[in-house]
């Protein structure tokens, strides 16, 4: 099985019930322009799958698909969006910040070039990490990641072997609320819940603030 799609078996109510909020947080409808930071065509078929309307999305990511299927795409870096301030009525992003170098810059660029936003990232306090599939990984030191990392799902099922574990083990970094706080100061901080567990955060809010606890 490939690996984005057990994660799509994994987590699709979460994302689901994500999608639905962000409709009804920003009332997004067929004329709202949207950009995707990160994104994929993932969650606007999604949103299709839920009879919600198709808003006017770019999707920006590192690189183009070949085909570019049914949506504008556009190559460019989180940490300097290729677009002039407030461009879009909202910048989404989903599991995005967490793999950024500087969490910080992306999520100003996130804030200058959209009048509002909607961002997603898994908690670092819940105990599953969800990019490994696997409990408490996040919590270990790096040697000790490095090693457990071959025998999580994630690895059994794309076989990354010596390099690409250790680019991955080193291309994340979950926050707490506190950091996730810090980069949208000013907004609502909505948390999403497992078993009375903060699984995800998401923060909504307009140009220029971001959550509050």
């Amino acid at each position: 099985m490939d690996i984005h799609a057990l994660y799509g078996l994994a987590f699709r109510g979460f994302r689901d019930s994500r999608i639905r909020l962000f409709y009804r947080t920003f009332e997004i409808g067929a004329e709202t322009t949207v950009l995707d930071v990160g994104g994929s065509l993932y969650f606007w078929r999604r949103a299709a799958g839920l009879d919600l309307p198709l808003p006017r999305v770019t999707i920006l990511n590192l690189a183009v698909p070949a085909a570019r299927p049914g949506l504008p795409w556009v190559a460019g870096d989180a940490l300097r969006l290729p677009f002039r301030d407030e461009s879009f009525d909202v910048v989404f992003s989903n599991s995005v910040l967490e793999h950024v170098s500087d969490p910080q810059t992306a999520a100003a660029e996130i804030r200058r070039v959209g009048r509002r936003y909607f961002v997603q990232t898994p908690d670092r306090g819940f105990p599953f990490e969800p990019h490994f599939l696997a409990p408490f990984i996040h919590y270990l030191p790096r040697p000790l990641r490095l090693w457990a990392a071959p025998l999580t799902p994630w690895a059994l099922i794309t076989r990354p072997g010596p390099g690409g574990a250790r680019a991955f083990v080193d291309g994340i970094r979950l926050m707490s609320a506190r950091e996730f706080r810090a980069l949208f100061p000013g907004g609502t901080l909505v948390r999403e819940r497992f078993a009375g567990l903060s699984k995800s955060l998401v923060a909504c809010g307009v140009a220029g603030s971001g959550p509050r606890s």
